[in-house]
């Protein structure tokens, strides 16, 4: 387990991947204990959300309530052992709660809940939604004379539904600049490639000419990840969108690209080979299974 951090902005480049391969490592040990869960789009957001979590966002892992916090909105909420993974390693829940994935009773459910986790700052699970709770939110910060900043990850297959396109034009037209979604294009949703199910392209297009400001980048490569995220702050006048191109199951050789992995869990010999092959690519000692 990563130790917590306290601040945000400590974390540079070189540490932020090592970050992110023990979360990567603790979303394998999550799914595999449950015998359930989505390893896939998990993997493929994680160092997205590492870099908000431990660099770009303002947060009080002692307050989770704290009224100026920077709000994160997981819109593809069945991809929560990602951020219950970075809840544990940036200091809001103990560790021992990493073998509790959708156990009974559990405050690690299936989807996030926020009246069970610290620090969920919206219930998701059906998709479509984190885009419009992330606009009300950031409305509500300059209501309040708040400069807190909005982040919400959605995924390429939920852009497909049409609430994200209301709050999209919602959100341009109310020009809340401090409201930056990014998309977590994996290009595989539950249970194919996006483009056989419903194709969403030319997506950059579609967002510039709904208002926003539009960067591209490799969701995999942290330098980008995290100069992207930092430039959208600088953006007053217009939400950003950030379109992070990304690999489902991102570090596992068998689950990349691979659509079968979108909601299953892998055997205990299937997570021995992830932990060992994410923990040999990152210079980590390898850890295992319990």
């Amino acid at each position: 387990m990563t130790p917590p951090l306290t601040a945000p902005g400590q974390a540079a480049v070189a540490e932020l991947e090592r970050i992110a391969a023990r979360l990567r490592c603790d979303i394998i040990r999550m799914v595999h204990q449950a015998g359930e869960g989505h390893p896939g789009g998990s993997l493929s957001a994680t160092d997205i959300v590492t870099a908000l979590y431990f660099r770009v966002m303002r947060l009080d892992p002692a307050r989770p309530d704290w009224p100026d916090r920077d709000r994160f909105i997981l819109s593809k909420g069945h991809a929560c052992p990602l951020w219950y993974s970075a809840l544990m390693a940036r200091g809001y829940l103990g560790a021992e709660h990493l073998g509790s994935l959708r156990c009974l009773d559990s405050i690690l459910q299936g989807h996030p809940d926020m009246c069970k986790t610290p620090g969920i700052d919206m219930t998701a699970g059906s998709l479509g939604h984190g885009l419009s709770a992330g606009l009300g939110m950031a409305l509500a910060g300059r209501v309040h004379r708040k400069d807190y900043c909005v982040w919400v990850v959605i995924g390429d297959g939920e852009t497909q539904e049409g609430a994200i396109w209301e709050a999209a034009m919602g959100a341009a037209g109310f020009g809340v600049g401090n409201l930056t979604a990014i998309l977590d294009r994996n290009r595989i949703q539950n249970d194919d490639f996006v483009d056989r199910i419903m194709p969403i392209e030319p997506v950059a297009d579609k967002w510039r000419a709904f208002g926003w400001e539009v960067s591209e980048i490799d969701g995999h490569d942290m330098a980008q990840v995290v100069e992207a995220l930092e430039a959208s702050r600088q953006v007053a006048d217009r939400p950003s969108m950030i379109i992070a191109h990304t690999v489902k199951g991102k570090g596992v050789s068998y689950m990349e690209n691979n659509p079968a992995w979108h909601g299953r869990a892998p055997n205990r010999q299937e997570a021995e080979q992830a932990l060992r092959e994410i923990c040999e690519s990152a210079g980590l000692e390898v850890q295992h299974v319990d």
